[in-house]
C-alpha cells in the first residue's frame, strides 16, 4: 500500500519518476495487473483465445519498448522503476477506461468516443511526462517518443498478431 502512495502521484503528473522507489514486487504485481486490465479491455472486442496472444504481445512489446528506449539512452539500471511507472499508470488508466470501453461498443455515440479520447490523451500526457524526466529531454520530444510507445505497443501487438495469427 505504501508504494501505491507514492506512485500514484505520477498519474496526476506530481512527481518525477526518479524520486520514485524500487520495488521488482510491485512492478511483477503491476505486470500481472496490467495482463489482467489489458485482457479484459481486449477481450471485450475479440474472441478469448486471439485476447491471450495479442495482449501477451502487447505486454511484452510494452517491456520491450522501455528496455530498448533505456539502453540506448544509457539509463536502463532506471527500468524497474520506469517500467513499474508506466504499467501502474497504465493500470489506473484501465481501471477508469474499462467501463468507458464497454459503454463505447454498446453505445457508438460522440460522447463515449470523446471521453475515451479524454483518457488516451491523459495516458500519453503520463508517459511523455515519464520518458521526459527518464531521457531529460523537452516536452514535445518526449510527446514524440509517447507516441512511438503508444504506436509500438499496441499497434505493434496488432499488427504483428493480424500478419501471425491472420
Amino acid at each position: 500500500m505504501d508504494m501505491l502512495r507514492h506512485y500514484f502521484p505520477l498519474c496526476w503528473l506530481n512527481v518525477s519518476v526518479l524520486d520514485l522507489p524500487r520495488s521488482t514486487r510491485f512492478f511483477k504485481n503491476n505486470a500481472i495487473f496490467y495482463f489482467i486490465a489489458v485482457f479484459f479491455i481486449q477481450f471485450n472486442m475479440s474472441d478469448d483465445i486471439d485476447s491471450v496472444f495479442e495482449v501477451l504481445l502487447e505486454v511484452l512489446l510494452t517491456l520491450g519498448f522501455i528496455a530498448l528506449v533505456l539502453l540506448l539512452n544509457r539509463t536502463f539500471n532506471t527500468f524497474i522503476q520506469v517500467a513499474s511507472a508506466i504499467l501502474f499508470c497504465e493500470n489506473v488508466v484501465a481501471i477508469f477506461l474499462i467501463p468507458i470501453v464497454f459503454w463505447v461498443t454498446v453505445a457508438e455515440d460522440t460522447p463515449s468516443y470523446a471521453t475515451l479520447a479524454l483518457f488516451f490523451l491523459w495516458d500519453i500526457a503520463i508517459v511523455a511526462r515519464i520518458f521526459k524526466d527518464v531521457l531529460q529531454v523537452n516536452t514535445p520530444a518526449s510527446m514524440v517518443v509517447s507516441l512511438f510507445y503508444f504506436l509500438t505497443t499496441y499497434g505493434g501487438a496488432y499488427g504483428i498478431y493480424s500478419l501471425v495469427g491472420g
